[in-house]
């Protein structure tokens, strides 16, 4: 009696490997770029889960290179939890984020008399969705706020579309911020120019021809 064979089973597709650092695909591993930045300015960047996985979201090279640099991704966040996190080792809080219609949260004013270190608070998200994040989270409303003014071009734009004009990557955001607050704007240049290299390395990736698939 005849025995039928079925074909064997193709393999399945071999799992990329990632880097343990920086947690991307091996090919797209950004190590390379991170610098070591010791910034005295804490911060903190409050990631939206859609961001978490984005090979081409600048947040994982400003987490990388900064000394004092922590990551929290979620939407919504616990508010006793959130503010222990704002006034952990008895930093000043402030958000980076512009005016909003509707809201007048107290602008951030240095005081003379208060010695306390800064901790610069940014979300990581599109523009609607940090909108959301910041309605979710009145803790965040309640902080006082550092608007970017006349920011320079944007290094990102060639890679992803900003919603407005005046956005800016995280890591350019976070920079600008931080330049702004301390008095040693150059401690952050080599991160910004290794900021560009990355941008180069990754744009060159997207503009190679792929290969074509012929049917043999």
């Amino acid at each position: 009696m005849p025995t039928d064979f079925l074909p064997e089973a193709s393999p399945p597709p071999a799992r990329r490997t990632r880097c343990p650092r920086c947690e991307l695909p091996s090919p797209s591993c950004l190590c390379r770029w991170a610098q070591s930045i010791d910034n005295p300015i804490d911060l903190l960047i409050l990631q939206h889960p859609q961001e978490q996985q984005q090979a081409k979201g600048s947040a994982r090279l400003l987490r990388l290179s900064l000394a004092r640099c922590h990551l929290w991704v979620g939407e919504q966040f616990d508010p006793a939890a959130l503010q222990s996190a704002l006034q952990q080792d008895g930093r000043r809080p402030l958000l980076l984020y512009p005016a909003t219609p509707g809201q007048t949260p107290p602008k951030f004013e240095p005081a003379a008399n208060d010695e306390r270190p800064l901790r610069l608070v940014v979300i990581d998200a599109t523009w609607r969705k940090s909108r959301k994040m910041l309605w979710l989270n009145p803790v965040l409303q309640a902080l006082p706020r550092l608007a970017l003014q006349d920011p320079p071009p944007s290094r990102y734009a060639a890679l992803r579309k900003a919603e407005r004009a005046e956005q800016r990557s995280t890591l350019e955001a976070a920079v600008l911020g931080l330049q702004t607050l301390e008095a040693c704007p150059e401690r952050y240049e080599p991160l910004l120019q290794a900021f560009s290299a990355w941008l180069e390395d990754r744009q060159a990736r997207v503009q190679q021809p792929q290969p074509s698939m012929r049917l043999r």
